[in-house]
Parts: structure tokens; sequence; C-alpha cells
């Protein structure tokens, strides 16, 4: 079975050595850091990519809410807290389970062995965003293109889009983005959307699936080509 990563963020103490009394009962998990706050566990998550972490919501600064808004990778979600008023709210951004404080122990094992069977059965990558005032949890892999709007990327999805705050350069570089080629500096592609690509000298233009016609530079369509023989 794979080890699973896991950050637990929580501005209590003692919730967090709670949480780790708790899971030294889960050899499978790995537990790689604690976080106070929200900019703390930003860095912490960046940096070791968990698959899963417990969240607090309420915090001193952000929420944990805010939090999960600026993340390009998205882990799997815990939520533990002492307020119920937001769990209509938390299971709205599809986390996986929502934790009382005090967590109970059989409580806690059915979140723990749900969040295993999830992470090790197809676990892909997701962003969470907040839009206009709704929150979407969208795979990479459903998102056929991304445009640079000023400092935001506009997701497209299906008929849908949304805006994230984030820079087509940062998303070249994530692991999570893998399936995207960069067709200009404003335009990136999900190559498994592709329906038909034409050729006008050294130019190209690529139909995806959905109707959009993404144009790549002479560069761009010689980097493309060479892609695809790979």
């Amino acid at each position: 079975m794979k080890a699973i990563k896991v950050v637990i963020i929580d501005d209590e103490r003692s919730a967090r050595q709670e949480l780790l009394r708790m899971l030294k009962a889960y050899p499978q998990l790995t537990v790689l850091g604690e976080a106070a706050d929200a900019d703390q566990a930003e860095g912490l998550i960046k940096s070791l990519r968990p698959d899963l972490i417990f969240l607090d919501i309420q915090m001193p600064g952000r929420s944990g809410f805010e939090l999960l808004e600026t993340l390009d990778h998205l882990p799997q979600v815990i939520f533990v807290t002492a307020f119920d008023q937001y769990a209509i709210k938390a299971f709205e951004v599809s986390a996986m389970d929502y934790l009382m404080k005090p967590v109970r122990e059989e409580r806690f094992a059915k979140a723990v062995n749900q969040a295993i069977e999830r992470i090790c059965g197809q676990n892909e990558p997701s962003v969470f965003v907040k839009d206009k005032g709704r929150y979407h949890l969208i795979k990479w892999k459903d998102v056929q293109l991304i445009e640079s709007v000023e400092n935001y990327a506009r997701l497209w999805f299906g008929k849908n889009q949304v805006l994230l705050k984030t820079s087509l350069n940062k998303l070249e570089q994530s692991p999570d983005c893998s399936m995207f080629f960069r067709a200009a500096r404003g335009q990136m592609f999900n190559i498994d959307f592709i329906k038909s690509i034409s050729r006008e000298d050294n130019a190209m233009t690529v139909e995806l699936t959905t109707g959009e016609l993404v144009h790549l530079s002479e560069r761009q369509a010689a980097k493309f080509r060479n892609l695809k023989r790979q």
C-alpha cells in the first residue's frame, strides 16, 4: 500500500497533538508537518505536496476555506473544527469528511479509512476555486483550455469558466498540469481534448473537442510537433 503524506493544520497545539496521537494507529499515514495558521500551511502544502490534510476552519488570519483558494495542488481534505455551521459549505467543496471537536475515535477511524480508500484508488489532481461567490472543485483533466487574464488564469471546463488567481507560468511548471501545452503567451490547452490539427505554412491550429480553436505560432508549433513524436 502506498504511503500517504499528511499535514495537520490547526491553531490549537493541543488539537494537533490529539490528531497526532490518533494517527499513530495508521502506519500507512506519514505526518510530514504541522501548521498553526494558513500562511504557514500554504508553504508546507506547496513544498511537501501532501495527499491529505486535516484542516481547522477558524484560525487567526485566513480561514481554512481561504487557504484552499490559494492552492494549485489540492490534497484530500478532512475538516476538523469546533463549529458545526460550516458543514454544508465543507461538503459543497467536496471535503472528504467533517469532524467535530472533540473528535471521537470511531468517527476519526471512519474518516481516515475513507481517506485511505480514496487516495489509494484514484486521486486525480484537482483545484479549489472560489469565483463570483461560488465554490468549485475542478479536476485538471476536465479543463480543456486555460487563458491568461491580467493576474488570473481563466479555466474553461465544458461550457463553464472560472478565474483562478495564478499565472500560466506557474501552472505550466506544476506536475498537476502536465497534460497542458503552452500554445502561446496567454493560452494553454489540454492535449487530451484535441479533435483535429491543421497546418498553414509552419504555423498550426488545434481544434478542441469542445469547439475552441487554438492557434500556435511557428515556434510553438515546432515544439508541439517534437512533443507528439516523443
